[in-house]
């Protein structure tokens, strides 16, 4: 009770602590009970953000606790500018999406300018380090580009298709399997403590399939966002270079004589296509949301943590390859919608980051990366060789397993070898569906008791 010769302000407060709100009030918690500002503590304004346990006491100073945080006390856009947060997110993502036509961006890769651009904002006090809107990308959005990359996953038709790229390809998924292995007994990241075997089998996931089974696996085993951040980091500066080293050894492999005309090919080539009927874009997402909301519903009533991502993948593969004339149409918008949604992801990822902790953490994880990637291209070739694949075929699934199915896609066409576009394509989807479920249990069962 305080009484300054006006009308009482009260106060109540509850004996125990209101537990964290859902994200829908927030709104309606932004508290302000002081109107004489030079007679009540500062303190009894404050602003929730996801994932906050707000405290209502008599000691506000000792029992509040706020999770927003910044390099500087106020970002210019503030966590509660949604449209101010969404706008960057979104103009960021697609920076990166535009870099790629410059020799540099080209070089790096979208991803990793996304991921640096958002870092670097977030530090000077552009951005803050934790939103609303980020939780929303990653609880919602990231969820929703899993569906929308696999349309295309009809483990049939990869079987059909693909030929000795998929031998190929399994080569270099054991491959991966083994590097990591080795790098792990090299450089066991012993300063991360329980996050070393997360993020080694996170970027297994990545090496196996792609960027979303890094994300997949990271969240399957909690991995935390420092480390996750300064993964990111690292794993596209390691593709960057691993890309540069696979255009060399193929420099000399000439392109092909004539490009195929078959139905696949020209319905694949679809997916670069700016003419997206408006049907099949809704369907797309009505689709993914449909695919997501059966998959956490299964996960609660499984109570297995960490299983949404696992389960919408497996779900959409048994969709795309039981239900190939309903779910491929939706392939081409699939695909485009997922480029954007995962640029917007990486610009969050790195948001959420610290420089300190990426300069901190990221060199362990770049050597243990290193290692790891080393160890595949030597099998690769050597088993490759020895089991007489075409240099061909094993450069290309080498670059499906580390980048996934668009850079192989994008290698397979600057090299001319058209007849392999959409196996290539096709392989890196069929990555995608399995490596989220190799790099956990690989984690789980094997990284984590070394």
């Amino acid at each position: 009770m305080a009484v300054f010769g006006m009308p009482a302000v009260t106060v109540l407060s509850p004996p125990q602590p209101i537990p964290s709100c859902h994200l829908s009030l927030h709104r309606s918690l932004r508290i302000n009970i002081n109107p004489f500002p030079l007679l009540l503590p500062q303190s009894t304004t404050t602003t929730t953000t996801p994932r906050l346990t707000l405290f209502f006491s008599k000691e506000p100073r000792t029992n509040r606790s706020v999770a927003v945080r910044s390099q500087l006390r106020h970002p210019i856009v503030s966590p509660d500018d949604h449209w101010g947060i969404w706008s960057t997110l979104f103009a960021i993502g697609a920076f990166g999406l535009w870099s790629e036509k410059s020799k540099i961006g080209s070089m790096v890769s979208a991803a990793l300018v996304s991921t640096l651009v958002g870092l670097a904002a977030s530090n000077v006090g552009i951005l803050p380090h934790e939103a609303p809107a980020y939780s929303i990308v990653l609880e919602f959005l990231l969820p929703l580009t899993i569906p929308l990359l696999l349309f295309g996953a009809n483990l049939h038709k990869v079987v059909r298709s693909t030929g000795k790229l998929l031998l190929a390809f399994l080569l270099g998924s054991v491959a991966s399997i083994v590097g990591t292995l080795v790098a792990f007994l090299i450089v066991p990241m012993r300063s991360l403590g329980p996050d070393n075997w997360k993020i080694a089998a996170a970027l297994m996931g990545s090496y196996i399939g792609g960027s979303v089974n890094y994300v997949a696996v990271s969240e399957a085993l909690g991995l935390s966002a420092s480390v996750l951040a300064a993964g990111v980091a690292a794993d596209n500066v390691i593709c960057a270079l691993y890309f540069m080293v696979l255009f060399a050894l193929a420099s000399k492999i000439p392109a092909e004589a004539a490009p195929p005309t078959t139905d696949d090919a020209v319905y694949m080539e679809s997916d670069n296509q700016s003419n997206l009927p408006v049907l099949q874009t809704a369907t797309a997402l009505a689709t993914s949301f449909l695919i997501c909301r059966a998959a956490t519903y299964l996960t609660k009533l499984s109570g297995i943590q960490g299983g949404t991502l696992p389960g919408i993948t497996a779900i959409i593969v048994i969709l795309a390859t039981f239900l190939p004339k309903q779910i491929g149409p939706l392939v081409p918008a699939g695909h485009t919608l997922a480029l954007v949604l995962m640029q917007v992801f990486f610009v969050v990822v790195g948001a959420c980051g610290s420089i300190w902790n990426v300069i901190k953490t990221a060199p362990s994880i770049f050597m243990f990366a290193l290692v790891q990637v080393t160890i595949h291209l030597l099998l690769v070739l050597g088993l490759g060789k020895l089991f007489k694949f075409d240099l061909k075929l094993l450069l290309l699934a080498s670059n499906a397993n580390i980048g996934g199915p668009t850079t192989a896609c994008g290698m397979a066409k600057a090299k001319g070898w058209e007849s392999l576009v959409v196996p290539g394509i096709l392989t890196g989807i069929f990555g995608v569906s399995i490596a989220t479920f190799l790099g956990i249990g690989f984690g789980v069962m094997v990284l984590k008791h070394l």
